[in-house]
């Protein structure tokens, strides 16, 4: 099931049934730090809605996983992305975890504001209790694999090691919640969504449908954008609502998914 939405999100969230999506996996217009077709209204106060809205729609043990990166003005960055992560904690939901996306490709300097280039951006994980689906993505290269290791198994009642068990590392372990991926151009083979301004990695929503949901769960995006969310949610057999305010838009991000 894909249900594409053309419309204003908070009024087409206060249509939706309360406790009914399992993951979201968005990123909001933040700090205007791009330029969106059309008319776009976005304040903290709007924001709020959109909050309380996504807290009422998740169901217990859902995820949010929120995208979010802060504008710098007058060489002081916003902090609104704090702020934003604090909210979400007062309304209910967990900081279950704070984790980077790592952007590929940029420049290590940048001079207008004589500072490191931003080259990263926040996932808040949050979640309504307890997370009900974590599939733990294990990619990450062991530097001793295939080679046989030792570890002690803790400290016994006196503080002292108990003995050593030997182990041959395994290949791969789990990733670390610091995530890089290619953005730009790199981020999809989709040509059609590079008329965007502003395009998920393919990569980045694959691996957060994989690691919080299973299988014909529901997967929401309040800010569809380009559909990149909705293309992963429908290549991972997961049901898929998405809303877009802007009519180019959500035309790409239809077309994306429908030929997916």
């Amino acid at each position: 099931m894909t249900n594409l939405i053309l419309g204003d999100c908070i009024t087409e969230m206060q249509k939706m049934e309360s406790s009914l999506v399992d993951l979201t996996v968005t990123g909001p217009p933040y700090d205007k730090l791009r330029t969106y077709a059309g008319t776009l209204d976005w304040n903290f106060d709007i924001f709020k809605q959109v909050a309380n809205e996504l807290y009422r729609i998740t169901k217990d043990g859902g995820v949010v996983v929120w995208v979010v990166g802060d504008a710098t003005i007058k060489g002081s960055e916003t902090g609104t992305s704090f702020r934003q992560a604090l909210y979400f904690k007062d309304i209910g939901f967990n900081l279950h975890d704070t984790m980077i996306y790592a952007k590929n490709a940029v420049f290590c300097y940048d001079p207008r504001n004589m500072r490191c280039k931003q080259a990263f951006e926040y996932m808040f994980v949050l979640s309504k209790g307890k997370p009900k689906t974590y599939n733990e993505i294990k990619d990450k290269p062991v530097k001793n694999a295939g080679k046989m290791n030792s570890g002690n198994k803790g400290r016994d009642s006196i503080g002292e090691y108990r003995h050593k068990e030997k182990f041959l590392a395994n290949d791969y372990q789990a990733r670390f919640n610091i995530w890089e991926y290619n953005t730009g151009r790199s981020a999809t083979p989709d040509k059609l969504a590079f008329d965007h301004p502003a395009i998920f990695p393919d990569a980045l929503a694959n691996d957060h449908i994989i690691s919080w949901s299973s299988e014909d769960d529901l997967v929401f995006d309040p800010f569809m954008g380009s559909g990149t969310t909705g293309k992963m949610a429908k290549l991972n057999n997961r049901r898929f609502i998405g809303i877009e305010k802007v009519p180019e838009y959500f035309e790409i991000a239809q077309n994306r998914i429908e030929s997916t």
